[in-house]
């Protein structure tokens, strides 16, 4: 990918201490618990409408895509209302995340060129606007974490209007892919496992411990490749060297049969279910408790509404990427008729 040169520095998740604990807790003082407990509650109204929006939109329809109808545009609805961006400016960041999350899997070999120059270019409109709004933040304080970012003073000091701008775009590129991913990944799950979607809706609160069920068995990141060893590490008999690159396994570790009991059965009703779905340590996932929310109600409400749903494609088609984990489409089509008509 191209680097970012000129641009906003990295956001926290690729530093290491104490750089990321002061940044962290700077964004965590304006994101949650403990400053802001009720910033995820109080989403509760808007996430629920904004998903039952989306379904309204497909409600009718033989055939839709829970990609491209509901998967992708909520969680980028869901973080502009939460930064605070106007109303009006909201399409254009529609665009500029779709443009860059097709450029993410770019292949020179196969791809045109279009593709990757479309990507870049959202990242700098995107980067620019960001950055306007947080400087209109200064001067006029208004709703929205980009605001209370901007004007908050902590026992840290205040956000640089640079490190605003990484943390903004943090959450809206990375906590969109995961997301997008966390709630595909949860509809094909459902799908394949019929006995259990039923169960959900007669049963609406399994939707909390299938989601972290989720999280243990198709997770949205399968690998996370930037991390290196400080010291000499024994592992199973083999020592990896100071200094060397470390790729993490995500997906691998939380279907470990010595650690859980039967890894590769889907039970919502699993116990003691420690995954590896968020990451771990200092740089578990900064968005995680809006991710849990956005996907428990997305995904309970695409139980409850949609009409006899049935796949399409099995295995719907994937996105290369090897660290992010999800279709890149999945073709769904629903109707009581239709699966009458098959005896089904």
């Amino acid at each position: 990918m191209p680097s970012d040169d000129g641009g906003p520095p990295s956001s926290f998740i690729h530093m290491d201490s104490p750089e990321h604990d002061r940044l962290r807790r700077m964004a965590t003082r304006r994101f949650g618990p403990p400053h802001t407990p009720g910033l995820v509650t109080g989403l509760e109204g808007f996430l629920t409408a904004t998903v039952g929006n989306l379904i309204d939109d497909v409600a009718g329809k033989e055939r839709i895509d829970v990609v491209d109808d509901l998967a992708v545009p909520f969680p980028v609805t869901v973080t502009c209302h939460l930064l605070g961006v106007p109303r009006e400016d909201e399409p254009r960041f529609h665009l500029w995340v779709n443009d860059i999350m097709n450029s993410i899997d770019y292949n020179p070999a196969t791809d045109p060129k279009e593709r990757l120059d479309k990507g870049e270019q959202a990242r700098k409109d995107l980067l620019q606007c960001l950055g306007a709004l947080v400087e209109q933040s200064h001067s006029r304080p208004a709703a929205g974490l980009l605001a209370r970012l901007a004007n908050d003073d902590g026992p840290d000091g205040r956000m640089t209007d640079a490190d605003i701008v990484a943390t903004a775009r943090l959450l809206l590129i990375a906590g969109h892919e995961t997301t997008v991913n966390l709630i595909t990944n949860g509809m094909l799950t459902l799908l394949r496992h019929p006995q259990i979607l039923e169960r959900l809706r007669g049963e609406p609160d399994l939707v909390v411990p299938l989601v972290e069920e989720l999280l243990r068995y198709e997770p949205p990141v399968h690998v996370i490749p930037w991390r290196a060893a400080y010291s000499d590490i024994t592992v199973a008999d083999t020592v990896i060297p100071k200094g060397s690159q470390v790729m993490l396994m995500l997906a691998s570790g939380s279907r470990d049969p010595d650690r859980f009991h039967e890894p590769d059965r889907f039970d919502p009703d699993r116990r003691d279910n420690q995954h590896l779905g968020f990451g771990s340590g200092i740089h578990l996932c900064f968005g995680g408790p809006l991710a849990r929310r956005e996907a428990q109600i997305a995904l309970g409400e695409l139980v409850r509404r949609l009409d006899h749903p049935a796949l399409l494609a099995d295995p719907p088609p994937y996105r290369r990427s090897p660290v992010l984990r999800g279709p890149i489409h999945l073709p769904v089509e629903q109707g009581d008729d239709r699966r009458g008509s098959r005896g089904q």
